[in-house]
């Protein structure tokens, strides 16, 4: 009788082993991005093996239904949630879209707080200045169903949990929310970190105003580096995923030659910033990153760090 409970203890033991293993292996990251149109933004999807959550909800209705149609593609799974990173428009005007499919729309109370000024900026500009929308055709200013204050776990139906923690920081934002999947070993920042692309250096959007930080940006990668391992794949709202130890130190040293360039350029023209040529500054970029690709972020973005600069 021993020997048959020690047998039955290790087959349960087993079997249980077997069920994490497989339900790990079943864990899945997808990752949409949007062509130009959208701002090359990307849309990340976890799926846990029966529940899905999207991160970021690309510039439009139309490109977050095109990020909904590539996961179709890769998983029947539902989405249940999407999780905003931070209060730029290519992060929240697609909500609607994923609210049509029954997915539960995640913020913290900070980017929440931040929207209306940011989507009032935002519409102005895309509105009177481009002229890419009409009032009526612009996007609406969103709703959240969850939000939280510092931090909040996300629990799924497969085991899979995520951790989002709200850094109360400004970067490329007002604020920045990041995801920590630790059984996939992902870490997704949004647009705090672009690997292997020019980033957005417009800086958050306070009183209707581009108010951009350096400093603060580099801060904030700082405190990601001092808090989780090295070793994890960051997922960036632009560019590659890469290892943290790479790619966070990489946005350190681009952001850091970023102020450079752009202070040379200004001494070039005299530190007149009526004679600002955007696409010039662009070409100072491309040739001191000649193997980055979406230099038009410097051309249409650069002006917010342009004007930060004494």
């Amino acid at each position: 009788m021993k020997s048959i409970s020690i047998y039955l203890t290790t087959l349960i033991i087993t079997i249980m082993t077997t069920l994490s293993v497989n339900a790990k292996s079943i864990e899945k990251i997808y990752v949409f991005e949007s062509d130009a149109n959208g701002f090359n933004t990307k849309t990340v999807f976890y799926d846990d093996g029966k529940e899905v959550v999207a991160f970021d909800a690309q510039f439009t209705e139309v490109a977050a239904e095109q990020a909904i149609s590539f996961l179709k593609t890769k998983t029947q799974n539902p989405i249940k949630y999407l999780v905003v990173t931070h209060p730029n428009p290519d992060k929240f005007n697609g909500i609607p879209a994923f609210k049509k499919i029954g997915a539960k729309v995640i913020m913290s109370k900070e980017s929440l707080s931040n929207l209306e000024t940011v989507h009032n900026y935002k519409k102005y500009y895309f509105v009177e200045m481009a002229k890419m929308f009409t009032n009526d055709s612009y996007p609406k200013l969103p709703t959240a169903d969850i939000t939280f204050e510092d931090n909040y776990e996300i629990k799924l139906a497969n085991s899979g949990k995520i951790k989002l923690t709200e850094l109360h920081k400004s970067g490329i934002s007002t604020n920045q929310t990041i995801a920590f999947i630790e059984t996939t070993n992902a870490l997704i920042v949004g647009d705090l970190v672009h690997h292997n692309v020019h980033a957005w250096l417009e800086g958050p959007i306070n009183n209707g105003t581009a108010i951009y930080n350096n400093a603060n940006w580099i801060g904030v990668l700082k405190v990601i580096q001092s808090i989780y391992s090295k070793d994890l794949i960051v997922y960036g709202g632009r560019g590659e995923s890469e290892m943290l130890s790479i790619a966070v130190a990489q946005q350190i040293k681009y952001l850091e030659n970023a102020e450079n360039i752009t202070k040379q350029y200004l001494s070039s023209i005299g530190n007149d910033k009526s004679k600002v040529d955007y696409a010039q500054l662009q070409k100072e970029f491309e040739k001191e990153f000649p193997n980055y690709s979406l230099g038009y972020m410097i051309a249409y973005g650069a002006y917010g760090i342009v004007a930060s600069l004494k």
